[in-house]
């Protein structure tokens, strides 16, 4: 058997890393037994679904490096595309008894609902248009549609004895008493087909051998296969993930704070971080915790998926984060960076060299591509404000002379404006007032950077340049002279 597993979001919104985390462990399932990962757009609801949404989700795929064998942008993957197809079927099923015309209104709907409530009971549907069509005259009705007329839906006649048995690759054996199934719709009034067939002929016509997704699906996957087995097709394998929760419990939501894969690239994390946390939301390998993106294809099975909701820990994301940036090798860091520090309206030099030696400086202290541009802040502005406490601790009168002699110093350094000679500098300042070196230095890095911690005041010199430095110890030493 060729492994076929899919995808399939909705256009409506961004997408929601509690469910690009389905769509990841499909992927990573296909890949790991060599199948095929297709992705699926369902796009029935013509309402809500829009190209900006879809192009989110494309997009975001790829900055995940969640790459499809099968999908968009070939046609045929859209759902809003297939609806011959999903006609094709209903009307089938009809034809054979399978299928039934409901003309209940929806305040009928609504008072089933309440009753059952009151008698403490599942709410569903009662079945009472079940037999008013007569068997002889199913293969007659026609879909519905409210332009012409037809304001009905049709539902699945599910089987009313037995049970339907689930054996889920993940939550185990599940078994679900007919009984307690209704008769679902399958096609709304409207003639637009409901989400539990659309998905069935889907599957089936795409040969879907596995369908992986949260656990808030499960009790549709009776009914699911119950339409399976009426139209003659065996059913894939399921595995239901448990849902990704916030801190506090509940389902994970915008309260929690980002929760689109956009939202996590905005805020300068990295594609394999955010991977490599989601693939650990439900998946271990042994005590394991970085994984390539290799690994996670090498290692990953269903076997080592928990059975309970993950947690949502954003300090661990972030932590991950950190431990991917600092590997990062300079020269793409340096690339990644530079569009957050535009962003903010600060102008970067075009010299990559420059840019990357800035960015050695910062890459111990920044958890984030907008932490990294934040921190390089004094770095690429023209003008830097002086932090009032900073100034007032440490740009007192007295350490006035020491620095226009040390701007004396480095102007001096005309052709070797290196670390090793911007600290002999320093050496001849401290030695002519006898000074030490956090005396002189803290009041330097409040005038070069505007706070008192930056990285180390040599290399913040050196990647500042001779004219940049001379210029804002120029502008500390008018600044003391003010205040006298």
């Amino acid at each position: 058997m060729i492994v076929r597993t899919r995808y399939a979001p909705s256009p409506t919104g961004a997408l929601h890393i509690g469910n690009v985390r389905s769509g990841l462990f499909a992927y990573l399932f296909a890949r790991h037994q060599n199948g095929t990962f297709v992705l699926r757009i369902d796009d029935t609801d013509a309402e809500r679904s829009t190209k900006e949404s879809l192009d989110e989700i494309l997009e975001s795929l790829r900055w995940l490096g969640v790459e499809w064998d099968e999908g968009p942008p070939a046609l045929g993957y859209f759902q809003s595309n297939r609806f011959d197809r999903y006609r094709e079927g209903a009307t089938r099923l009809l034809r054979e008894g399978k299928a039934y015309p409901c003309y209940c209104a929806a305040e009928q709907l609504e008072a089933m609902r309440r009753q059952a409530e009151r008698e403490h009971r599942k709410p569903g549907y009662d079945g009472r248009c079940r037999e008013r069509t007569p068997a002889s005259e199913l293969a007659k009705i026609a879909l519905p549609d409210r332009s012409a007329g037809r304001n009905y839906t049709i539902r699945f006649r599910a089987p009313q004895a037995g049970q339907t048995v689930v054996e889920d690759l993940i939550k185990g054996r599940a078994v679900f008493d007919n009984s307690e199934l209704d008769d679902l719709i399958i096609f709304r009034s409207d003639g637009v087909p409901t989400y539990n067939f659309a998905t069935v002929l889907d599957d089936a016509d795409f040969k879907m051998t596995h369908v992986v997704r949260g656990d808030d699906h499960l009790p549709n996957t009776p009914r699911q296969m119950q339409i399976f087995y009426s139209l003659g097709f065996q059913p894939p394998a399921y595995a239901h993930l448990p849902m990704v929760m916030g801190p506090d419990g509940q389902k994970l939501s915008k309260r929690h704070g980002a929760t689109s894969v956009f939202a996590y690239r905005d805020l300068g994390y990295f594609p394999e971080a955010l991977l490599n946390y989601l693939v650990r939301l439900g998946w271990s390998h042994g005590d394991q915790e970085i994984f390539s993106k290799h690994e996670m294809i090498e290692y990953f099975d269903f076997a080592n998926c928990g059975k309970s909701a993950g947690i949502f820990n954003a300090e661990k994301l972030l932590w991950l984060n950190f431990h991917y940036l600092k590997q990062r090798p300079v020269e793409q860091l340096a690339r990644e960076v530079r569009p957050f520090i535009e962003k903010r309206g600060w102008a970067v030099p075009g010299d990559q060299k420059w840019l990357e030696r800035m960015v050695s400086t910062l890459r111990e202290r920044a958890k984030t591509l907008v932490e990294l541009a934040d921190f390089a802040g004094f770095y690429v502005k023209d003008e830097i404000a002086l932090d009032p406490k900073a100034a007032a601790k440490f740009l007192k009168p007295e350490i006035a002379e020491p620095l226009k002699v040390l701007s004396k110093e480095l102007q001096a350094l005309d052709g070797d404006f290196s670390e090793a000679s911007i600290q002999s500098a320093f050496e001849r300042v401290l030695a002519k007032f006898k000074m030490k070196l956090g005396q002189l230095a803290q009041p330097v890095r409040v005038a070069l950077t505007g706070g008192s911690v930056s990285p180390g005041i040599y290399e913040v010199i050196a990647v500042l340049g001779r004219e940049r430095t001379v210029t804002r110890l120029s502008h500390a030493i008018e600044s003391i002279a003010r205040q006298s």
